[in-house]
């Protein structure tokens, strides 16, 4: 029990009358109490026990039983993961050999990392992780929070492990690696992180592990912490797209040469007759300097389709005889 507040709705009484008579009818009485300033519990319903916040109004009846109604408080202490503390990053990585005694089928390593420790509801996570298979099987890498709830009383502890969220990579085979290059696991509406209460502990964890037909699974670990005051600094989603446009945009590194060389003659290209069947006398070319002003996307390095043929509304091949064709109207 973190706190007992009582107070009396029923302060001033008449001189000489121990109780007060109510006549029939409805009576209210507004009522307000402050909470204590030390941090409280954040309010929180588990497998095997709870941390609740009640208002309980009792009304005290001579010669009667009492008459109680009582009403949840859901109490929240923020966790701001913009602390130093929880903008670190994690990073983790481990090995594993795949068989028994003289008959290994090689190694599988696991390396990942996140950018920060901790996050709140409704966040992605980026995930950077990168795996190697040298054994001679078809593996699958994994990611998924863990929720562990740790109850302590009586000098006993007792401990409940869940899945809130996962995601699956692709099979990798036998000799190959893969890249997660900010895989992301969205957090889904779960409590925050209780971590300074003597009885209840909710405790989170991001595990990266490789699924090994055979054998126990590759598994890496990293403390979370759910927070309620995100973060104001630049965010893990930001810096993802920012990485995955620089990957897609780095064609643009790409140097254009300084000088770039004129188109060749479409004469060069196609022969004479198809030159002199489709194509029409055209003008003069245009000088070398006057094409260098524009810009060097303008210019084709090399043409590999033949143009269409121009639009012209007048027949090339019209016939000799000019067929009438009957037209009728209806009045």
């Amino acid at each position: 029990r973190y706190l007992d507040i009582r107070q009396s709705l029923l302060r001033d009484l008449p001189e000489g009358e121990e109780n007060l008579i109510l006549l029939d009818g409805r009576h209210e009485f507004p009522f307000s109490f402050q909470l204590p300033q030390e941090p409280l519990v954040t309010s929180f319903t588990g497998k095997y026990g709870s941390i609740q916040y009640y208002v309980k109004a009792v009304l005290e009846r001579p010669a009667v039983p009492d008459q109680s109604v009582q009403t949840e408080l859901q109490i929240i202490s923020h966790i701001d993961v913009s602390s130093p503390a929880l903008l670190t990053p994690v990073l983790r990585s481990q090995e594993k050999m795949v068989g028994c005694w003289f008959f290994t089928s090689g190694p599988v390593s696991l390396s990942a990392k996140i950018e920060r420790k901790g996050y709140c509801n409704g966040e992605a996570i980026p995930i950077y992780a990168e795996i190697e298979n040298c054994s001679s099987r078809l593996i699958v890498p994994k990611a998924a929070i863990f929720q562990t709830q740790t109850y302590l009383a009586s000098g006993k502890t007792k401990t409940f492990r869940q899945m809130v969220a996962n995601v699956r990579g692709n099979h990798i085979a036998s000799g190959s690696t893969d890249t997660w290059n900010g895989k992301t696991l969205k957090i889904p509406p779960v409590s925050p992180s209780i971590l300074d209460c003597c009885i209840i502990r909710v405790e989170y964890s991001l595990a990266v592990y490789i699924h090994i037909p055979g054998a126990k699974k590759l598994m890496i670990e990293m403390p979370l912490v759910i927070g309620t005051i995100p973060c104001i600094g630049f965010s893990s989603r930001n810096s993802s797209i920012t990485s995955q446009f620089s990957m897609d945009m780095s064609w643009l590194a790409l140097t254009m040469p300084e000088h770039p060389e004129a188109p060749p003659n479409y004469a060069d290209v196609v022969s004479e007759e198809e030159f002199s069947r489709h194509v029409p006398a055209y003008p003069p070319p245009i000088d070398c300097e006057e094409q260098l002003c524009c810009p060097v996307f303008a210019y084709i390095q090399e043409f590999r389709f033949q143009p269409p043929p121009l639009y012209s509304e007048i027949d090339p091949h019209p016939t000799d005889v000019e067929e009438v064709q009957p037209v009728s109207f209806m009045l």
